[in-house]
Parts: structure tokens; C-alpha cells; sequence
């Protein structure tokens, strides 16, 4: 039989439960659809599958009463997988990355959703989970991670956690009176990394000196000299490395007069914030050996570039390009 066969076999619109549930069936299809109103006046529709009219007439009453149950819970009508919320979620937490200069914690929270609670959780719902899953959970984060966490690590995940049931809360998918377990934020303390020695600081800038003529690729010959600038402008101001460092432009540098004495002050914006930091006066050194690699600047006196706010990064190469980070580099060093 043809569908327009089928199509008019059967009723193509039926109201039911006194007309706040509509089952109704579009040109072209076989399907039914049905809408229903809720309590608070609003209409929803879903498809149910079903060609059958019997059938869709059992599935719209139960989609009907579910969500009317759900309702009187506090519920969102239908139901959402932890996938779900937290796709909501990751993309709310790249539209706040893309607007913020300086890494966030943001980017920890998308690793913990993306790597661990997507994979783990996927299509279970956030308002079913308990205790015990929750805790199954951290047991296999732990395996995953193939090593206990620090409380640091934990603050993270906990964090995250509790942005997605935020983003569930916002969005009304679960209500706030919904008990959703918590995580553990309880772990290993984290332990200090070691500090340079002086004479360790020395040995190191002394090696640099001649280690940076030494490339032999072109590649070589430009972020050689380059690093050594990186780690001797964070010994002279206390920056932190990374995101901190990466992101100074000429315009962030300045000079500063301070009881007759001038200073250069540079201002950083990363973990913490925005803060200035005053640089001992061997920097003038460093930032002077940056100035006359960069081919678009090197005819300017550092004065000059500095009092015209230069718009440029201070860490790149002759032509302009920027690095991502010396991470390759330094561990070769």
C-alpha cells in the first residue's frame, strides 16, 4: 500500500486528555506527532515513532504524563543525559575562554567534563545518580589517571562537577531541590617543587650564553636566543612561565620613576589576575635584545617602542611569528 494509502486510512488529528494532548501526523510522513500542554500553559512537541495510531496514542499519554510528573517534581519536562547538559555546559565554558586574554580555570573544567564525566557517565541521568555511582566513578578516575590525586587536582574535578549541575540547575533540567551526589575534594597533598640554587641560576645562564649560537637550523638559530630571553626576563621579574609570559606585548611594558629612580614595569595577566611587576635593571638588557631581533622595530630606540605602545608580542621570532611555547625547546636545553 502507497503512504497516501496508508496516510488516509487513518485519522490525521485526534485530541486527547480534553484536548491538552494533540496527536496529529504531517504531509508526506507516516509517523505520528503529538504536542501537550503542561500546567504552566506552555506546548511541547515530540515525535512518537509510531505509525500505528493505537501506538501513538499509548506513547503521547505516557510522554503527557511523564512530563507532568516531572513537573510536579520540579523537574524539566524531559529528560536530559549527562552528554547532554554537559555539551551545554563545555560550550558556555569556551564562549567565556575565547573571551578572556589569559588562561582560566575554564580549561581545567573542560578537560575534567570532556575526558572523564563524558565518558564515564554519557547517557546515565544526572538526577538518578547516587552515592555509590559517584564513588565507582572516582575509583576509575583514579585507574584512568594511574596515580592518586592531589587535593589540587580533586579541587578541579570537584569544581567542574559542580558547573554542570549549575548549567543543569540554569537551564532547568533538574531542579535545585534535587540531591545530586557530590565528589570528593579530599587527597594526596601536593608537594613544592624545588627552587634553583644561585649557583645552579648561574651555571644555567652561563651555558645559555654560548648554547644559543650553536642552532644549526634555521628554526634553531631564531628560538635558541629567543628562550634565553624567556627565562632570563622571568628570572629578573618573578613572572610565572606559560600563558603569564606568552602574552606580553611591547604596549604591557613601560617605564616607572620611583623616588628618583626609574624602573621598568611590566603588567601580567594570568592565574591570578592582572598585577604589575617591577623588573631588576638588567632587563633593559633582554628586552633590548628582543627589540633588534624583531625586523619591524629594530629601527626604533627602546624608548620609542615603548611610549608608542607597540601592539606586538616581545617573545617572536625576526618575521613576526609567535610560538606557542618553548616547552620543546627548554626540555632540549
Amino acid at each position: 500500500m502507497s503512504v497516501a494509502a496508508l496516510a488516509a486510512a487513518q485519522p490525521s488529528i485526534l485530541y486527547l486528555r480534553d484536548g491538552e494532548v494533540v496527536l496529529y501526523r504531517r504531509s508526506r510522513s507516516l509517523l505520528y506527532q503529538c504536542r501537550y500542554r503542561l500546567a504552566d500553559g506552555t506546548w511541547h512537541r515530540v515525535s512518537t515513532r509510531k505509525a500505528s495510531v493505537e501506538h501513538a496514542i499509548a506513547v503521547a499519554c505516557d510522554l503527557y504524563d511523564e512530563a507532568r510528573y516531572r513537573q510536579r517534581l520540579g523537574l524539566a519536562h524531559r529528560t536530559h543525559t549527562v552528554a547532554q547538559i554537559a555539551a551545554v555546559c563545555c560550550a558556555e565554558l569556551r564562549t567565556k575562554i575565547d573571551g578572556s586574554t589569559g588562561k582560566t580555570a575554564s580549561h581545567d573544567y573542560l578537560s575534567c567534563i570532556e575526558r572523564y564525566f563524558v565518558p564515564y557517565f554519557g547517557e546515565r541521568r544526572l538526577e538518578q545518580l547516587t552515592h555509590t555511582d559517584v564513588r565507582e566513578f572516582e575509583l576509575w578516575r583514579d585507574r584512568q589517571m594511574r596515580r592518586k590525586p592531589a587535593t589540587s587536582t580533586l579541587n578541579n574535578f570537584t569544581s567542574a562537577w559542580n558547573k554542570l549541575i549549575e548549567t543543569a540547575v540554569a537551564h532547568g533540567y533538574i531542579s535545585e531541590r534535587v540531591p545530586v551526589p557530590k565528589l570528593t575534594a579530599r587527597g594526596e597533598k601536593g608537594r613544592t617543587r624545588p627552587a634553583f640554587t644561585e649557583q645552579e641560576v648561574q651555571q644555567l645562564l652561563t651555558f645559555m650564553d654560548v648554547w644559543q649560537t650553536q642552532g644549526r637550523m634555521d628554526v634553531e638559530k631564531e628560538i635558541r636566543p629567543l628562550l634565553r630571553d624567556y627565562i632570563e626576563l622571568l628570572l629578573l621579574t618573578g613572572m610565572r612561565h606559560g600563558t603569564e609570559a606568552m602574552n606580553i606585548c611591547w604596549q604591557h611594558i613601560e617605564w616607572h620613576t620611583h623616588k628618583d629612580v626609574r624602573y621598568i614595569r611590566i603588567w601580567v595577566d594570568g592565574k591570578t589576575g592582572g598585577r604589575w611587576l617591577i623588573a631588576k635593571h638588567r632587563a633593559v638588557d633582554v628586552l633590548l635584545r628582543l627589540q633588534q631581533r624583531q625586523v619591524d622595530i629594530k629601527h626604533l630606540t627602546l624608548d620609542a617602542v615603548l611610549s608608542t605602545r607597540v601592539t606586538h608580542k616581545i617573545f617572536r621570532f625576526s618575521n613576526g611569528y609567535h610560538p606557542h611555547s618553548f616547552v620543546g625547546t627548554c626540555r632540549r636545553l
